[in-house]
């Protein structure tokens, strides 16, 4: 698939008139001098980037300064401070022209007015859609995506020659295969893990919140307390009285399960293959299996790039992330660091040659974006918790309307 550049034409004309206005505007430099301060002599455009990516962007930033006389400066953060980070400089009128982050940063940064829109035109259809919804705030789309992660079921193809067709026939042949579990999924027992549990949820068609056409999250709907939720907490309660799912087997305990070969079978994420594939064990990744008799769609997490919202360079900004990151070669390499699979679907499906980016792929494509409404923040609490309940006994429906009943007075309070 070719990169769609039509797009682009008409911004690349707006650029060029104006260029004298970006010669006048300054770009931030570095940690803490601000992007939207002016009065450089010549615009600069400071990027913040993580260690894993800082090295992947020096070739494409080299190109722009050299192709428009614009200097693109990489400071390197250390990721879990960025969006901190971020929050605290824009309204002082610091920080980067460009961060890189996480697409569940983008309800809070837009409610704050810290980053603005990008203008991607027809190139938005180069993405793979989740990627587009997830950086979707209101019709807008307010960051680059590059790349995309997700949960997918991880077989031992040895123990378990073919993919399971349903959660009951994972069970069966994992059952089958003579080992101690027919499957694990790694829980905390306090709290289990709303995030690994949510594609059988969504098997049974609920959804956290409802979506809006563009897949978007509607805040003011919570839609996770409806018949076809409590039809997945009856089948949860089931599951912890069968032993299917087991709050005792952690994440470590899990992973270790699997990469003993005491089961076939792991819900996980792409950051546990390498070391399954140490311990000599040959992988599949497939679909995660329906319990509810829809798609299981997993949360699907986005990475990509946003714009400062009150940054002098937005128009060299704007050019830089639509017409340099956004291209195969660039996402490409951001790829190559760090091994998830590329957002740009023309990347992606170069990346796709191997079966576990390919895998991993295919079940994001059918998720979820992870919400990053504010009103997500009122929900985790009660959700785990409730499901935890449920695992140990309590009654499925009575827990379940409780848990959002509270999530909507949280959101309400």
């Amino acid at each position: 698939m070719k990169v769609n550049t039509k797009g682009a034409l008409g911004f690349g004309a707006l650029l060029a008139t104006g260029a004298l206005l970006l010669a006048g505007c300054a770009g931030g430099g570095g940690d803490d001098e601000g992007s939207s301060g002016g009065g450089d002599a010549s615009a600069k455009l400071t990027v913040w980037v993580d260690a894993n990516r800082v090295d992947a962007l020096k070739d494409v930033a080299a190109t722009f300064e050299e192709e428009k006389g614009i200097e693109v400066e990489l400071v390197q953060r250390d990721f879990t401070k960025i969006q901190a980070d971020f929050a605290a400089q824009v309204p002082t009128g610091k920080g980067p022209d460009i961060t890189v982050g996480a697409h569940d940063w983008l309800g809070g940064f837009v409610q704050d007015g810290l980053v603005a829109p990008i203008e991607l035109g027809d190139k938005a259809a180069d993405f793979q859609e989740v990627a587009i919804q997830a950086f979707t705030n209101e019709g807008n789309v307010y960051g680059l995506p590059y790349a995309t992660e997700n949960l997918a079921l991880m077989r031992n193809v040895d123990l378990a020659p073919e993919a399971p067709t349903s959660f009951d026939d994972m069970i069966a042949k994992g059952n089958a295969a003579g080992v101690q579990y027919p499957f694990v999924v790694g829980l905390d027992p306090a709290n289990a893990d709303p995030y690994h549990l949510y594609p059988f949820e969504t098997s049974f068609g609920n959804s956290v919140f409802a979506q809006n056409a563009d897949g978007s999250y509607d805040g003011s709907q919570l839609t996770i307390g409806d018949e076809s939720g409590l039809a997945f907490a009856s089948w949860l309660g089931q599951q912890g009285a069968a032993g299917t799912i087991n709050l005792n087997l952690t994440q470590d305990l899990s992973k270790e399960a699997f990469n003993s070969g005491q089961t076939p079978f792991i819900l996980t994420g792409p950051w546990n293959v390498a070391d399954a594939e140490a311990k000599g064990i040959t992988v599949a990744i497939d679909p995660i299996p329906s319990a509810g008799g829809q798609t299981a769609k997993p949360f699907v997490g986005v990475q990509g790039f946003y714009l400062n919202a009150k940054s002098d360079n937005a128009l060299a900004a704007n050019e830089f992330l639509v017409n340099y990151l956004a291209t195969e070669p660039v996402q490409t390499a951001l790829y190559e660091a760090g091994d998830r699979p590329p957002a740009l679907t023309a990347a992606y499906e170069k990346a796709a040659s191997d079966p576990i980016i390919a895998g991993f792929g295919a079940v994001g494509a059918e998720g979820a974006p992870m919400p990053s409404i504010p009103e997500m923040g009122a929900v985790w609490e009660f959700w785990g918790v409730a499901e935890v309940a449920i695992l140990k006994g309590e009654d499925p429906a009575a827990t379940w309307t409780k848990m959002a009943e509270d999530i909507q007075g949280n959101i309400g309070g």
